[in-house]
């Protein structure tokens, strides 16, 4: 296993599309169960009120007394609401669909923008020691996605392998903009992830070559394969990492945290 030395502080990531289906909590989930695989430490927040990243994760709707939606809202200590997974290295905030109700519950709030930046910089994150959080936003630009941004370093964009894939990306990518604007001028794109990805399909490497195409460095080189095995995990409550091992989904989000490591070292040199 490579050892890596754990940073002083975290690098977050927000793994957002406003499309639903795309693969974005099939990402967060296997993605950080490829990161943890690494001896890193790993946090998702789940922020999105289906829970599914909760769910995909192995924690029940019974263990999810504290959640994501009391972080925001009730002002909780991060260690009321941090749960260990049955995976090494890898924590959760999870979520329930009280959440749902955030936008209405958070918008007398003068920082309702800035809730999950200021919880995510708790003084008592230090004692965590986590390397990266990934923040599972809901499929869709609200409030909630928007806090992501805030808190977030960069922006993971998850994209479909399919026809119109690139059509919705440009409010995204205006949504961005605004908030580098108005409230956090180091947001970046992470990178673009080609998901349910199909090399037999004409039109999927029709969609990575109008992909690389338009959007160039900005699209991983990583494919995350249509996979029966990614599919089927969630309803093992485990990441395709666990549930098999050597399935080409598992080799390919291996593959894209280790695109995403040499990323980051090449930027930190």
């Amino acid at each position: 296993m490579t050892d890596f030395s754990h940073s002083p502080s975290p690098q977050i990531i927000a793994i957002a599309n406003q499309k639903g289906g795309v693969g974005k909590t099939t990402t967060s989930i296997n993605l950080a169960a490829a990161l943890a695989e690494m001896a890193l430490r790993v946090l998702v927040v789940d922020l999105d009120p289906q829970g599914n990243a909760s769910t995909g994760l192995g924690i029940e709707a019974e263990e999810r007394e504290m959640t994501t939606y009391e972080l925001l809202v009730g002002d909780v200590p991060l260690g009321e609401v941090i749960q260990p997974t049955a995976l090494d290295g890898l924590s959760i905030i999870p979520a329930t669909v009280d959440l749902s109700s955030a936008d209405i519950d958070l918008i007398s709030n003068d920082r309702r923008s800035f809730l999950l930046h200021d919880s995510l910089r708790q003084s008592a994150m230090g004692e965590f020691g986590f390397d990266y959080i990934l923040i599972d936003c809901p499929p869709s630009l609200n409030l909630l996605t928007v806090n992501a941004m805030v808190a977030a370093h960069s922006v993971l964009v998850p994209l479909q392998s399919e026809f119109f894939a690139l059509e919705g990306l440009s409010q995204l990518m205006l949504s961005v903009r605004e908030v580098r604007q108005s409230a956090n001028p180091g947001l970046r794109i992470e990178g673009i992830v080609l998901t349910m990805y199909d090399k037999r399909n004409n039109l999927s490497r029709q969609v990575e070559q109008d992909a690389r195409e338009n959007l160039g460095d900005l699209v991983f080189e990583t494919l995350i394969p249509r996979n029966v095995r990614v599919s089927e995990a969630p309803s093992y409550a485990m990441p395709v990492l666990s549930y098999d091992s050597n399935s080409q989904g598992a080799v390919a989000y291996r593959a894209l945290a280790q695109e995403i490591m040499n990323k980051h070292r090449l930027m930190a040199a």
